[in-house]
């Protein structure tokens, strides 16, 4: 039966997936036609609809609308190029500095707005055409946006932990976040090394100093401060105990209406509706895609699935250094055709406790679990910021495969290093007590 359910999953899902149907419907339709294989239509439409109402009524998820409309009013705000300007104040002397604007600019937008397509947008459609603009090759400035769009996604606040830590059963979001840290820094300064390197064997042009000695370092700095700061209040009042990771959401609203309405006056009271609209939008769509995958993943529990799938890892290989590299590279299929979200809702249950069987720490994989989804995403064929960063830069995917090709190794790098010495992802939260 294990068999027969799985193949009906999977194909039902496919071809679903294939003729352009909505992901969340696929989910939901796949899950229901599993489960009748062994229950009958009242009772298996009665049971997965009780499990979708169920998989909503949790406390946890009051963090993820809070966050999205915080990072809807940080993209509406205006505060990209406050960023960018940061940004190059920081890096302008160094090789190939609008690179590593862009790859520093991306790191902090991605991590205020938690969302890699947000981030290559707003700062690459400044960085790439002024990259161009100074002498550097379209196809490597658009490579270099790609490439570092990403790192964001795991810089807190990152939704993509809190529905980890929901679907893992309670695994510490403040952990998680700072590992986070640590693991999207590391992601930059990988992304800003081949820069470097590109760079200077290239011999693309430094920013001038006679530009930079005309930017008011006083006015970018409190400019970029404020915005900056968000990350490290979140984190902050987390840890000294003033609020709790759900309740940095609401904090997170707060302090993000008074940078865009009060500090930089760049939102005004007419434009809430507008904002407070998308962030529904993008909530119900959060939310549905939960909903839909407690579906999918009672229907994997339900048919024995999981643990059938763990039995097939597991018999391929004892050797946890093997098994790690396998769930690295399912993930990173994964992430090449699924958005983050609905990836960690329905293979968390899957993959964690065969992770657990081995000894990893729950928090270590959260970290490299969502790093693969990530990485998955600017991947080929189908990654979506692949394809977006494509569209803002200007080329097609197919040229940029090659400039690309540099970045995707140091980033498979960093991905084996960080899933193979758990220190790297373990050390801040050990050192906080967490």
């Amino acid at each position: 039966m294990v068999a027969e359910a799985s193949i009906m999953l999977v194909l039902v899902f496919a071809i679903l997936l294939a003729v352009g149907i909505p992901i969340v419907i696929c989910i939901a339709i796949a899950s229901l036609a599993t489960v009748l294989l062994m229950l009958p239509l009242d009772v298996a439409v009665f049971t997965t609809g009780q499990k979708m109402v169920a998989s909503l009524d949790s406390f946890s998820l009051i963090a993820v609308p809070f966050f999205i409309l915080s990072g809807v009013i940080m993209n509406n705000g205006g505060i990209a190029q406050k960023l960018v300007d940061f940004a190059k104040l920081m890096v302008g002397r160094v090789p190939g500095s609008l690179s590593h604007t862009n790859v520093v600019g991306n790191a902090l937008f991605g991590s205020i707005s938690s969302s890699a397509i947000a981030a290559s947008t707003a700062i690459g459609g400044v960085m790439v055409p002024l990259q161009e603009k100074e002498g550097y090759d379209r196809k490597f400035a658009a490579a270099v946006n790609i490439a570092s769009a990403p790192s964001g996604m795991v810089i807190p606040p990152s939704t993509g932990f809190i529905i980890f830590s929901l679907i893992s059963g309670g695994t510490s979001i403040a952990a998680l976040f700072m590992g986070g840290y640590i693991i999207g820094l590391l992601w930059a300064v990988t992304i800003m090394a081949v820069a470097f390197f590109t760079a200077k064997k290239r011999n693309y042009p430094i920013v001038d100093k006679a530009e930079l000695a005309k930017i008011n370092k006083k006015k970018v700095i409190l400019d970029a401060i404020p915005s900056i700061l968000l990350i490290f209040i979140i984190i902050g009042g987390i840890l000294t105990g003033v609020f709790t990771a759900i309740e940095a959401s609401a904090v997170c609203v707060v302090y993000s209406l008074f940078l865009a309405l009060v500090y930089y006056r760049s939102l005004s009271l007419k434009q809430l509706p507008e904002v407070l609209i998308k962030s529904v939008e993008m909530s119900g769509v959060v939310m549905l895609l939960i909903a839909a995958s407690s579906m999918m993943s009672f229907a994997m529990a339900f048919t024995g699935i999981p643990g059938a799938l763990s039995d097939f890892i597991l018999s391929l290989s004892t050797n946890p250094l093997v098994i790690l590299l396998l769930i690295n590279i399912f993930l990173l299929i994964v992430g090449m055709f699924m958005d983050v979200a609905p990836a960690i809702l329905i293979f968390t249950p899957i993959f964690l406790p065969i992770a657990e069987n081995i000894g990893v720490d729950p928090v270590h994989f959260g970290i490299f679990f969502i790093l693969n989804l990530c990485v998955g995403t600017i991947t080929p064929p189908v990654g979506t910021g692949l394809f977006v960063g494509s569209m803002v830069g200007k080329e097609k995917v197919e040229n940029l495969i090659k400039p690309l090709a540099p970045f995707y190794i140091a980033i498979f790098v960093l991905l084996m290093v960080v899933t193979y010495i758990p220190q790297i992802s373990l050390f801040l939260p050990n050192l906080l007590g967490l």
